[in-house]
């Protein structure tokens, strides 16, 4: 069995060592260390020694643009790959095409892509963005279709509900094309994975529940006559000991001010991400019985959208429950944890090898 990648996180709207938010203003805790490009530059430096394959970036109404963010760092290193998030239907994907061909120019083919749908309905209304949450959808998949057939080199032409190209694609196939990251845990996404990711990307739940959606999502895709590499994102909380990993995780609970958890979780009951619905449910809304699974703790989703459970425990037992799930059939796992600079440090010389060496 091949060896499982590890990816790290970028945080573009600042660090700090209490949970932050990853693409919202509201709610947010108060970051201590600006994103400059200095400071990301670190973070992706210390990532690209650590062992780490990729850095992911988020997007949102509190994130700079990752596409400018990723090529500005992209300068600064050397082997790390950028995993750039984008949203479907914000630009035209025959743009995003020559964007993705710029962009693999100029840092020797590190780039990845991360599709974002959007399961925030007010967070696309901001932007302009008034598509019910099928037609996003619907529209992730025209957006992808119309990308990969850039990809392969002109002309095409395509007519869809959405889009609408004559003559289109790049003047010579892209090559390396990057390859295309996608989560969501609706049927509506499940099917546009299984058509046109790369790889499926999960967050953290218990093994139980991430070994019942590989299965379904494994046959999705031979419906379709593909096979997928699957992701997981999750937090990590590693200590040389398990009692100071576990206070680790009781500071930053207590770094969760209750209005906070209060207004965070008001917000994610108003969202249409099935995802998010599913990160609520681990925890309900309460601080009690935060551990799940064994060493998998939900208090990160309390305030944080999106990913919200962290592996806490030893640097031996994480990396036990990160090799259970590679077990499970994880190919990739991006992780994070506050702050990202020095934690990539931590999880890389004493999480990473544990891994690698159970083969």
């Amino acid at each position: 069995m091949p060896q499982p990648q590890f990816h790290w996180f970028l945080p573009t709207s600042g660090d700090g060592d209490q949970v932050g938010s990853a693409t919202v203003a509201a709610g947010a805790a108060r970051h201590s260390r600006t994103a400059s490009i200095d400071y990301l530059t670190q973070v992706g430096r210390a990532a690209e020694q650590s062992g780490f394959t990729a850095a992911l970036t988020p997007v949102g109404s509190a994130c700079p643009d990752p596409w400018i963010v990723c090529a500005a760092v992209a300068q600064h290193t050397e082997r790390l790959k950028l995993l750039v998030a984008f949203r479907t239907g914000f630009a035209l994907p025959t743009l995003l095409a020559q964007q993705a061909e710029a962009f693999q120019e100029i840092s020797g083919g590190r780039l990845a892509l991360n599709a974002v749908t959007g399961g925030d309905a007010a967070e696309q209304r901001a932007y302009g963005d008034f598509l019910s949450h099928g037609e996003r959808y619907a529209r992730t998949a025209e957006c992808l279709e119309v990308l990969r057939r850039s990809w392969a080199g002109g002309p095409f032409d395509y007519r869809g509900e959405h889009y609408a190209v004559e003559g289109g694609g790049l003047a010579q196939p892209l090559d390396p094309a990057p390859p295309v990251y996608f989560g969501g845990a609706s049927p509506a996404a499940e099917q546009v994975a299984a058509r046109l990711s790369d790889t499926y990307l999960m967050w953290g739940e218990p093994p139980a529940a991430i070994g019942e959606r590989i299965t379904r999502m494994r046959a999705l895709a031979a419906g379709h006559g593909r096979i997928l590499r699957y992701g997981l994102r999750l937090h990590v909380i590693a200590r040389e000991t398990a009692a100071e990993a576990w206070a680790e995780a009781d500071r930053l609970l207590a770094g969760m001010d209750p209005e906070r958890i209060r207004a965070a979780q008001q917000r994610f009951a108003r969202m249409e991400s099935v995802g998010q619905a599913r990160m609520a449910a681990l925890h309900g809304g309460s601080a009690d019985g935060l551990e799940i699974a064994p060493n998998l703790w939900a208090g990160v989703g309390l305030v944080r959208e999106g990913a919200g459970t962290a592996l806490v425990g030893s640097y031996a037992e994480v990396a036990e429950r990160l090799s259970e799930y590679a077990d499970l059939g994880m190919d990739e796992f991006i992780l994070s944890a506050w702050p990202h600079l020095e934690e990539a440090r931590r999880v890389g010389e004493h999480v990473l090898p544990l891994v690698r060496s159970r083969g």
